[in-house]
């Protein structure tokens, strides 16, 4: 999930870069310097320069409460970062600790890349501090911990309060039936307004899961959200056909023609030049919105539109720390994971526009006002927005997201209908499921 705005470093030197030359010698930081220090290695993947210095400001820290560890830490550039990592997971060497993202811990993980920590979180006193989703992902079902998560992405309701009182409103839509009504009210191309900032380019699928999974939120499997509880496929049922349906009269009668080919930057800068009122984007677009020329008090954020039973379905993108099995200073390792997901958490989340890992937080303040209360509100009642897991761990992801950018297009320019595409997509999962 994803289309994160982020700034990629200038390219760092291919000595840092190399598997051998990120600390003295093996697996990972082997090598303690002349005051005895044992050193490990980190890498993060999601690289941008603010982040890295937060990062690298964290550390420092650690390192001021742990005497006896240094931790050097790795950026790659975003592109090649992933790649990076594998490869020095591949060669046993160069990485103690690691980012993993819920895209990577499938294939990291089943090359036994991993370290399971399970064992060293049963005694960890902040696995209880960890939100229901945060230990959900910490832990998973087959009782594995691969990774701590650090934050998590999740979509919500971004609309302008200037638009849509000037509609005649009282407020933002609560559910799809009511953006729908509200997108098409605001619409007006004549004065280059819109209603609604639709995705139909580059990963369009989550978008278009969203509506499909609030009109399905009573029969979900919350364990593959891509699926109902019956076994069959999210693509099958007769609710999808509805939603789908109604997600189109969203793109034609409430949203610009040109956003046939939309992605994440088009849909972001629309809403921030007052084209369009509502957005359906993850929490990392609040920094973006603050910084543009957007006051306070023209734009706010809603919880995820509930479909007609009044639920709706919250999937979780996440991402976080874990530790390399060829590491040789594993409990090092381990106890700057556990550092690294306490009280600095809530930090390293402001900083970067995440929902937080931890309970505490939704006593914070900058979490409990302003755009970051419907995060607390979804997070506080799970019955209504239903949290759950998609499966984007499988191997034909990547080919999934491109078939469905397609097929949505094909659709939205009148050339498929939604009941051949729902059809071709229940047939291509099914296949991939039984074969």
């Amino acid at each position: 999930m994803r289309k994160k705005l982020l700034t990629t470093v200038a390219a760092v030197s291919a000595l840092a870069l190399s598997l051998t030359g990120c600390s003295g010698s093996g697996g990972g930081g082997d090598d303690k310097s002349d005051g005895g220090d044992v050193t490990i290695t980190m890498v993060e993947s999601l690289t941008n320069p603010a982040r890295t210095e937060l990062l690298k400001g964290m550390l420092s820290e650690f390192e001021t409460e742990n005497p006896g560890i240094k931790v050097q830490l790795i950026s790659p550039p975003t592109e090649q970062a992933d790649q990076k990592i594998q490869q020095m997971l591949q060669s046993g060497s160069g990485v103690d600790v690691l980012e993993v993202r819920d895209l990577t811990v499938g294939p990291f993980s089943n090359n036994t890349w991993l370290y399971d920590m399970s064992g060293d979180l049963k005694s960890w006193e902040g696995l209880d501090k960890l939100t229901d989703q945060a230990k959900t992902v910490a832990v998973g079902e087959d009782g594995k911990s691969y990774y701590v998560p650090y934050g998590f992405y999740g979509l919500s309701l971004f609309y302008r309060t200037d638009m849509v009182k000037e509609a005649g409103f009282d407020g933002a839509p609560k559910s799809w039936d009511d953006l729908i009504t509200q997108a098409a009210k605001i619409q007006d191309p004549t004065k280059n307004k819109y209603g609604y900032a639709f995705r139909g380019g580059k990963n369009s699928a989550g978008q278009v899961l969203s509506i499909l999974q609030a009109y399905n939120a009573d029969n979900l499997d919350v364990t593959n959200a891509y699926k109902v509880t019956s076994g069959k496929t999210i693509f099958s049922t007769p609710e999808s056909q509805t939603a789908i349906d109604r997600y189109i009269d969203l793109f034609k009668t409430g949203s610009p023609e040109s956003s046939v080919s939309w992605g994440y930057s088009e849909m972001v800068q629309a809403f921030t030049n007052g084209s369009t009122a509502f957005l359906l984007q993850d929490p990392e677009v609040i920094a973006v919105v603050n910084d543009s020329t957007l006051t306070a008090d023209q734009w706010g954020v809603a919880p995820n539109p509930v479909g007609p039973t009044g639920k709706a379905a919250w999937p979780m993108a996440t991402a976080g720390w874990g530790v390399a099995e060829a590491s040789k200073h594993k409990p090092e390792a381990v106890k700057l994971v556990q550092w690294l997901s306490g009280d600095i958490s809530t930090k390293f989340a402001k900083e970067n526009s995440l929902v937080p890992i931890l309970k505490s937080a939704g006593e914070d303040e900058f979490f409990k006002t302003g755009p970051w209360a419907a995060y607390v509100e979804m997070t506080s009642q799970p019955e209504t927005w239903i949290s759950v897991t998609e499966p984007r761990d499988v191997a034909w992801w990547t080919e999934w997201m491109q078939k469905s950018e397609t097929d949505l297009q094909q659709v939205l320019l009148g050339k498929m209908s939604t009941a051949d595409m729902l059809k071709s997509w229940d047939t291509f999962w099914t296949e991939k499921w039984n074969g």
